[in-house]
């Protein structure tokens, strides 16, 4: 999932510095008006996937490329890990071999993708796109792209903790009682690095909500109790996962008896047979949702007929009904970014899942507590960068 970040810039690469492998055709001058409304000929595009967003949007991809042949002639996909993109496209851009084409990232791999200036304007190219009818939430995580990007799902993440209900008796209300729990229950209580998973990222943004810490948006001056008390828990747990995934397969091994979630991290593991189905969810009291999105983010570098066909493809997966498809099998639940796309639009499959694995309470917690955003780009880098010192390098 993904649920995993840096900031956006506005240069793009000059001629000469073209992708002869990335299937593009025509000048690599990407500026608005050498961008053609449609491609000379069709392209290949090559999409890499560091969220394990594809699990949401792939079939929005593969039913593109089907019903415009003329736009797209194939699409490759790949997959990587979040750290490792800024310097694969950094890489590549060095070399004047762009061949990724389109990059589906969190906001840990858009915050880094920023912080480098990889990214491609979208601000330019806004005309192709379109103006999406955002939820507000998901307008508000739109923002954090700084032009260089397109959210394309969203979800209010996070925090919520997931846990073994035969072992976990009396789940915690709130920060100090899992705190409490932890230290009676040494090594039994697990969470992911943040920079490569969205439930760790969410417990990291949303400490300081729950905490009362002085600012919330200040990782650096603002985030007092929350290090004193990720510093303090750190006592008590053996490893940080390096990823989600690891720490779901811990729970259902007993490895752990509760883990850090989200909504879709719940549902989603349970429906794929990861997880037991009997694990639960929960909530700490007066919780603030960290909001999370996912985007398509097109690398400097690419050609102008390249970028045509991304911009087109991107216009397609915000419409309602391929929005729709986002619901899934619940990794990303909700999983639509635009408004008005309820779950009755979704396919059948969706529906079912959801119904099965789902929890009706989600959508009242989403109504009951507030929403933020994730921490913007600059933000995000430092933090990362301080829980890896403070906490795990500790």
């Amino acid at each position: 999932m993904k649920i995993a970040l840096a900031g956006w810039a506005l240069v793009l690469v000059a001629a000469g510095c073209g992708a002869p492998d990335s299937g593009g055709s025509g000048s690599t001058d990407g500026t608005p008006e050498n961008v053609p409304a449609k491609p000379s000929k069709p392209v290949t595009l090559d999409i890499l996937d560091v969220a394990g967003n594809l699990q949401l949007t792939q079939g929005m991809i593969d039913e593109f490329a089907a019903v415009h042949p003329d736009i797209v002639s194939e699409v490759t996909y790949s997959k990587a890990p979040a750290p490792d993109l800024a310097g694969k496209i950094k890489a590549q851009q060095q070399a004047g071999r762009v061949q990724i084409d389109l990059v589906l990232t969190g906001t840990d791999g858009l915050a880094a993708g920023l912080s480098q200036d990889l990214w491609s304007s979208m601000t330019e190219h806004q005309s192709l796109i379109g103006d999406p009818d955002y939820l507000e939430p998901a307008a508000e995580m739109q923002k954090l792209a700084q032009g260089k990007g397109t959210a394309i799902v969203y979800y209010p993440s996070g925090p919520l903790y997931e846990y073994n209900p035969d072992k976990v008796t009396d789940p915690p209300r709130t920060p100090q009682a899992l705190l409490a729990w932890a230290k009676a229950n040494p090594k039994k209580f697990q969470y992911a690095d943040p920079a490569n998973s969205g439930p760790g990222r969410t417990f990291l943004m949303g400490l300081p909500y729950l905490l009362g810490d002085k600012d919330p948006g200040d990782p650096v001056n603002g985030w007092d109790r929350t290090w004193a008390y990720l510093k303090e828990l750190d006592e008590y747990i053996g490893v940080y996962g390096s990823g989600t995934t690891e720490t779901m397969k811990n729970l259902a091994s007993g490895q752990h008896d509760m883990i850090m979630s989200t909504t879709g991290w719940y549902i989603n593991p349970r429906a794929l047979g990861t997880v037991p189905k009997k694990m639960k969810a929960g909530h700490f009291d007066g919780m603030t949702w960290v909001t999370d999105a996912q985007y398509a983010v097109v690398p400097q570098g690419v050609s102008a007929d390249t970028m045509s066909a991304a911009l087109q493809l991107i216009k397609w997966m915000l419409t309602p009904e391929q929005q729709a498809k986002s619901y899934d099998d619940g990794y990303f639940y909700p999983g639509p970014a635009i408004k008005d796309v309820p779950l009755a639009m979704a396919p059948r499959k969706s529906r079912n899942t959801i119904r099965e694995f789902g929890v009706p309470e989600f959508d009242q917690w989403i109504d009951r507590f507030p929403k933020k955003p994730s921490l913007p780009a600059e933000q995000q880098v430092k933090a990362f960068d301080l829980w890896n010192r403070r906490i795990a390098g500790g």
